[in-house]
Formats: C-alpha cells, structure tokens, sequence
C-alpha cells in the first residue's frame, strides 16, 4: 500500500444500522401525525353542533402503521340507540315521529384545512431532503 493511503475492509451488514435509522424515521412521522391527529380533533370538536357538547367532546384519533402506510384515522364515540351521532349530524336522518333532520356538512370544512397543512409540510420535507 503507498504512502498516504487507507484502506478499510468490512464484513457483515449494516441490518442494525438500517433497522436503528428506519425506528428514527418511524418516530419522527408518528410524531408528526400526533401532532396533526391532536390539531383534528380540536378542529372536529370546534365545529360539531352542540346540543349536549358530548359528540364534541367524543372526538379522538388513532394513527395506524401498515405495510409501510401511515393513517391517522378519526373517531367519535358517541352513540345513540346503536348510531353514531356525528355520523347523524352529518348525513341526517330520520326521526321517530317520522320526519327527517337534514345533515350539515361540517366534517370536512372542520378537518380540510388540517389535510392542507399536513400536505405542505409532508412536501417541504421531501422537497429538501
């Protein structure tokens, strides 16, 4: 070997490595999509019609890691007679006397904005990377 060179020889594989940096991205996303479920919920909860304020308050998400995919998914435990309510309110339903309360769309004006934002922020990450 001449003067001034190096010379580096390896054996094995880098699995713990990748695995260790694979766990830093995985908690790095989840982190991000807690923070985007929390910024949901209170948008949700913001916008429900109050009557009660409990379908407002029964707003909660889960984030979800499958093959690869990453979900925040929205819930609202709040049932009624085996309904969902905020499932009622936006869509409408029928009364027991026979009439219909007509839904308001308030889910997806409430929750757009958060979708909006986790698009940008997902691009500006990609963007530099």
């Amino acid at each position: 070997m001449g003067k001034g060179m190096i010379s580096l020889e390896t054996s094995g594989n880098f699995k713990k490595t990748t695995a260790y940096f694979n766990k830093l991205k995985q908690d790095h996303i989840l982190s991000v999509l807690n923070r985007y479920g929390s910024r949901g919920v209170s948008a949700l909860a913001n916008a429900t019609p109050v009557d009660s304020g409990e379908t407002a308050t029964s707003w909660y998400y889960t984030v979800e890691v499958t093959d690869g995919r990453y979900l925040i998914i929205f819930h609202n435990r709040h049932n009624q007679s085996g309904a969902n309510v905020a499932i009622l309110l936006q869509y409408g339903h029928g009364t027991r006397n026979g009439g219909y309360v007509i839904g308001r769309d308030y889910i997806n004006p409430s929750i757009q904005p958060i979708f909006e934002q986790i698009k940008k922020d997902v691009w500006k990450e990609v963007s530099s990377a």
